[in-house]
């Protein structure tokens, strides 16, 4: 069994998605071989060095936790998480993958994204995409404080969140062609992506050949998905709160 997740958008505003998630790793997430978290696990992530900050802390716990009991966690990085790192990982007990990933099993193969690359109408976005990816001005803002790295993603989210306020549909959706040229490049592998927070399941139809394209949901506060490979077919699987 693999699960699939992506854009929990954790933070201290989200404790009923925190709590899901926490009981997932705990629970339905060790009865399954592997686990992909396709980005946007955070909603910000400021630095490996702010990994002890008392909200961070039980995340990571619960990711060595789940690790240690037999889990193989995949990280991606999303648009908010981009500065996840190395020591995040190692004390996660998790690896980190580039996108995009290719996934190969027994009997079949996909191709895994956070999604966000193939937004190609929305030129704001692919700017700030580009900006925030580049080496050098990620350096450049590990450089700063803490405090002030804290005070520049608060700012961010601001202006994110302002900006989506004024779009009738705050996120864009993949260029289909830069799609059909994504699984064309890819050899028209089974497509799995987030961050459009659209959930769907799509056909293309890219040179005769047929490829679906799984699009993983958001979590909220009462409601978390998760995405799950039997060897066979995907399904949907919705996570709701433990009852107390």
């Amino acid at each position: 069994m693999i699960l699939f997740i992506s854009d929990l958008h954790l933070s201290p505003r989200s404790p009923g998605a925190t709590c899901l998630f926490l009981d997932f790793l705990a629970g339905r997430a060790r009865q399954a071989e592997q686990l992909y978290i396709l980005g946007d696990l955070f909603e910000a992530w400021i630095g490996d060095d702010d990994i002890d900050d008392p909200y961070h802390a039980p995340i990571v716990a619960a990711l060595r936790a789940a690790s240690n009991a037999g889990l193989a966690i995949s990280v991606m990085h999303g648009n908010r998480d981009f500065l996840l790192g190395e020591g995040f990982a190692a004390r996660a007990g998790v690896r980190l993958i580039a996108e995009p990933y290719i996934l190969s099993t027994a009997e079949w193969q996909f191709v895994l994204a956070h999604g966000d690359a193939l937004c190609l109408d929305d030129t704001d976005y692919m700017a700030f995409r580009a900006q925030v990816r580049d080496p050098a001005w990620q350096a450049a803002l590990l450089a700063k404080p803490l405090s002030e790295r804290r005070a520049i993603a608060a700012h961010m989210r601001e202006v994110s969140e302002t900006s989506q306020r004024a779009k009738e549909n705050p996120y864009t959706d993949l260029q289909p062609a830069a799609t059909e040229d994504f699984l064309r490049t890819h050899g028209y592998a089974t497509f799995i992506h987030g961050h459009t927070h659209q959930p769907a399941t799509h056909d293309h139809i890219v040179d005769g050949i047929h490829v679906e394209r799984w699009v993983l949901a958001d979590w909220h506060e009462d409601r978390g998905e998760c995405l799950a490979w039997d060897g066979e077919a995907l399904h949907r699987e919705i996570l709701r709160p433990v009852a107390q």
